[in-house]
């Protein structure tokens, strides 16, 4: 069975509520190897999709993760709605399992985001100001920096991570244009950094705005692509 079969299953089990109907189109998909402080942790299985047409078009983008932090297996299945043209989260949801068990619903209402979040120790609700152009970006997430591709250098974008309950504003750096091996090919990215600090993140696109790598040195994190289709 299919990277994309597998995950539009899952989604559909555990996550009906953002079910789309209509017509569908991949636009990405494939497989992230993760490394955590310099070793083998795990996998990052994607599917990117574009649903629906005209002002009713939406991105859905959607993942199985295998992480192995020394302490056990954690399983992440993200699924998150993102409007068009600009990427702004609309709706989100989260399944944890393994050491830690939880699970995230976030949407828009209004001006802000509301969210519910279930653990272990009871349930939690959170609201966040929903600010022009807020982009969601889970921890341990690589695929969602395909929503950061357009973003414009010098410019502070707004970000939402539920799962830490943080909102900030990662600022993008100039991009600079760098070969990286992915599997069996090279191929020219362009890799822009977002943030400053401790906060500092790099991103590598290629020249569809597919991300092929991510590394975040404050967490000891790298994604890098293994597969590159088209």
């Amino acid at each position: 069975m299919s990277v994309r079969c597998v995950l539009l299953t899952s989604s559909l089990v555990l996550l009906r509520p953002l079910a789309v109907a209509g017509q569908s189109v991949v636009v990405d998909e494939g497989v992230f190897a993760v490394q955590l402080a310099g070793m083998p942790a795990g996998t990052e299985r994607f599917t990117i999709r574009r649903a629906g047409i005209g002002e009713e078009a939406t991105v859905i983008a959607q993942a199985v993760i295998h992480l192995d932090q020394g302490s056990g297996t954690t399983e992440l299945r993200p699924l998150l709605r993102a409007l068009l043209p600009d990427g702004d989260v609309s709706d989100y949801q989260l399944k944890v399992s393994g050491v830690e068990i939880a699970e995230l619903s976030l949407w828009m209402d209004g001006r802000r985001y509301a969210a519910r979040i279930r653990t272990s120790v009871g349930e939690e609700e959170r609201e966040f100001l929903a600010r022009p152009g807020t982009h969601l970006l889970e921890e341990g997430v690589a695929h969602h920096y395909y929503f950061l591709r357009d973003v414009r250098e010098g410019s502070r974008t707004p970000i939402l991570e539920p799962r830490s309950r943080r909102q900030f504003q990662l600022l993008a750096s100039p991009a600079t244009e760098v070969e990286l091996r992915v599997g069996a090919v090279r191929v020219m990215a362009r890799r822009v950094t977002f943030g400053e600090g401790n906060d500092e993140r790099s991103v590598w696109f290629d020249a569809q705005g597919r991300v092929l790598r991510v590394e975040i040195p404050a967490l000891g994190y790298l994604a890098q692509r293994q597969d590159l289709v088209g």
